[in-house]
Formats: C-alpha cells, structure tokens, sequence
C-alpha cells in the first residue's frame, strides 16, 4: 500500500469512527430524553380525565311572580360549581300574564340569561313537566348528558351531585329519590318532584314519543314514571338515598337529619329552614375579611 492510499484508508476509518459514535451517541439521546412530542401514561390520564367533564342541565320549575326567592336561588348556585361537570341552571315557568312580568323578567334575562318561558298554562300537574322536558332539543343551544326538573323549595349541592353522578351510564338513566319513602328498588313506583334526572335521550324521546304526548296530565312525578314504565324505558335506574331527602320533621320516612353527603334537601318553605341547612353546610366559610360587614 503507497503513501496515497494509506492516507486515504485511514481517512476512510476516521469517517466511518465518527459516524459509529455519532450513532450510538442519537441512540443514548433518544432512550435517555423524551420527545417533546411524546405522552406519558400519566399524562394521558390527566388529558383523558380533562376531556371527561359531562354536562347537567337543572331546570328549577318556579313562577314568574317569585322574584326574590328566584334571586336567592340564582345567588345558592352562582357559588356553586364542580371539576366533574358544566352545571347550568335555568329558572322555568310558564307564560307571562302581567304586564310587570315583561318588563322586570325582561331585566332579569339581560342580566343573567338563566330563564326559560315555556308556552303553557302555569299548573305543574297540567302539562308543565311535559313542555319542559319536550321543548329542550328544540330550544337549547347545545345537549347536555343529563337533564334534571327541580322543585324551587330543594337545595342542591352541585359538587356531590356530580360525583355521584360521574360513574352513572349516560344513557337510558332516570336518577332521583325514590317513591315510596322507605323503598331502596328504584324500579318501584317513581322518583320524586324534589328533583329527578333523565339522560339526554330520554328527552329526545318525551319530545318525539306519543305516550308522554296522550299522558301529560296528573302528578307529574308519577306521569313521568308512567311513560318510562310504558315505553320500555330506563333501564338504568338510581335512587340516591339517604343523601337526598326532607328537610328534617317534614315528610315522615322521607326525612331525616342532615348529612355531610347531602345532595338536595326538600321542603325548606321557611327561611329559618333554608338559614338551617346554609350553616349546617358551612357555606358563608369563604367570605373575605372585610371593613365593609362586622358579624
């Protein structure tokens, strides 16, 4: 071998030297430091359980005459909120038929833009129930998972709500307190008016179906039982007892002391009744020290 091609031999061996070790060094780099681009398994549950919030809507069924509790209610579930799920409430009532109505409801969705008119007679035995459910697919901006009708005299506790409601299947559900009082088998009888839920397609079905159209009037907790128990519907069914219930001294087997795992209580008709269950709850705790109130 001359001079020249010992020289370009060992050239050569060089090269090939600097491009093994470049190799191996990516191969370190890559097993050694994650790619900006790659997902941990903890992180893809982080997104996943992100991406898992599910939606309630709580139609409280109230009348256009009670401004004030309406505004007690509003300020109740505007502290409110849960990591679990987007929780709407909507104040739901009839037709207007004073003329003050117009002008002071008109105030009240431009300001808070929770109110829902149904065209109906104000009567909640007399088809009220029935425009409400029938009339969400129509007149809502977007679905909910869940749809709750409430009584205005229950406060509900939205973060257990959600929890509770989080393992639940989404579909074919009817979740309440079941009817008779001492009853666990909600597959018996029906959910109270206190506030009961029906997955979202259950109410495309009210809307679309006859039976609920031919069977509106009568006690309207016991109406909707009837159309699911007649269309073959609900097969997934949730009675949340005890942490639904009567206020206290109430409702005989329907009542019972407050809880900590309370989701709604029923029949606060007083306010030292609704001024109860706010200090069992604890729910003024978060006010911040102020030169402006003194208790």
């Amino acid at each position: 071998m001359n001079m020249k091609q010992r020289t370009i031999f060992l050239i050569s061996l060089n090269s090939l030297a600097i491009l093994v070790a470049s190799v191996i060094f990516f191969l370190i780099f890559i097993v050694h430091v994650k790619s900006p681009f790659e997902v941990s398994p903890s992180s893809m549950l982080e997104l996943k359980g992100s991406s898992a919030r599910f939606g309630i809507l709580i139609g409280v069924l109230t009348r256009a005459d009670l401004y004030a509790h309406r505004h007690f209610l509003r300020m109740l579930y505007g502290i409110q909120s849960s990591p679990l799920a987007e929780i709407d409430v909507k104040f739901v009532f009839c037709n207007l038929t004073k003329p003050e109505q117009r002008i002071l409801i008109a105030l009240e969705i431009q300001r808070f833009n929770d109110i829902v008119i149904l065209n109906c007679t104000e009567n909640m035995n007399s088809g009220k129930t029935h425009m409400y459910f029938s009339s969400l697919p129509r007149i809502l901006p977007r679905l909910y998972n869940y749809v709750m009708k409430a009584d205005d005299d229950v406060y509900i506790r939205l973060e257990p709500l959600a929890r509770s409601l989080a393992p639940l299947p989404r579909s074919d559900l009817y979740y309440g307190f079941v009817i008779p009082c001492n009853s666990m088998n909600p597959f018996v009888e029906y959910m109270s008016g206190m506030g009961y839920i029906l997955s979202w397609d259950l109410v495309e079905w009210i809307a679309d179906a006859d039976i609920p159209e031919f069977y509106r009037y009568g006690s309207e907790d016991k109406m909707v039982a009837q159309w699911l128990k007649m269309g073959n519907k609900a097969k997934n069914r949730f009675t949340n007892k005890p942490a639904m219930y009567d206020y206290p001294g109430t409702n005989g087997r329907c009542s019972h002391e407050l809880i900590p795992e309370t989701v709604a209580v029923h029949r606060l008709k007083r306010w030292d009744q609704w001024s109860r269950v706010l200090e069992y709850f604890n729910v003024t705790r978060q006010i911040n020290d102020s030169k402006l109130y003194h208790f």
